[in-house]
């Protein structure tokens, strides 16, 4: 089971896991939260998972207290989300527009105004901007929710001298698999990750500043694997 999630008879999924590896994803998603952050909030402000596993708590205060913080975060009711996609390239990964070439498109060059693919353009603006204030703060709330189910099963494991066995329920097995796939999407972001770069992240020398980083993506990415393979039918 060491490394890898396996089915459980109820239909979940259970994994093995260090001290270590324990430390290293809880501290990823509680950074990965503090980068989703309240719908409310300014789209622009660039938070990132870029120093996970370089240390966790801080300022003295406990888990409890900590965990609360993140909890408190909320939505008034019924509010409508921001129109326009958020500045920050991992936050426009995580919650991109619905409609168009996606954040990680080039701009065309020389297209005309008065063009029909420069009104096209237009169009799916317009359109992107709606459905996102109807939708966007439902989904970083979902995305929170599934953060937060990461973070409470990883603190209800007792680690002894070999770590612990983590076992997941059916519900929390797709929360875990929804808040792998946000945090391989933010991290890839940041190290602009593409279909293309997959033997050099494999080759990076220890020197590289980008190697913990590196190695906690394509860790995550065997984890999510395992995670889907587990919950197939």
């Amino acid at each position: 089971m060491a490394g890898h999630f396996e089915p459980t008879e109820d239909g979940g999924a259970a994994i093995a896991l260090d001290e270590v590896e324990i430390s290293i994803l809880r501290s990823l998603v509680v950074q990965l939260l503090e980068l989703i952050g309240p719908g409310n909030e300014p789209a622009d402000q660039p938070r990132s998972p870029h120093d996970a596993g370089s240390g966790g708590e801080g300022g003295g205060n406990s888990v409890d207290d900590e965990l609360a913080g993140i909890e408190a975060v909320s939505w008034p009711p019924f509010a409508d989300g921001p129109s326009e996609p958020p500045a920050d390239p991992a936050l426009a990964r995580l919650f991109p527009d619905a409609y168009g070439p996606g954040p990680g498109a080039a701009p065309p060059e020389g297209r005309a105004p008065d063009s029909e693919e420069a009104a096209r353009a237009k169009r799916d603006r317009a359109a992107s901007a709606e459905f996102r204030r109807y939708t966007e703060n439902d989904l970083r709330a979902r995305k929170r929710e599934d953060g937060l189910a990461v973070v409470r099963t990883l603190d209800a494991l007792t680690p002894g001298e070999r770590g612990a066995v983590l076992t997941l329920t059916p519900q929390e097995s797709q929360q875990w698999l929804g808040a792998l796939n946000d945090l391989r999407l933010a991290i890839g972001t940041r190290l602009q990750v593409s279909d293309d770069s997959d033997d050099e992240l494999y080759q990076l020398p220890d020197s590289d500043e980008r190697k913990p980083m590196v190695m906690a993506y394509l860790w995550l990415g065997g984890l999510q694997e395992t995670l889907v393979e587990t919950l197939m039918p």
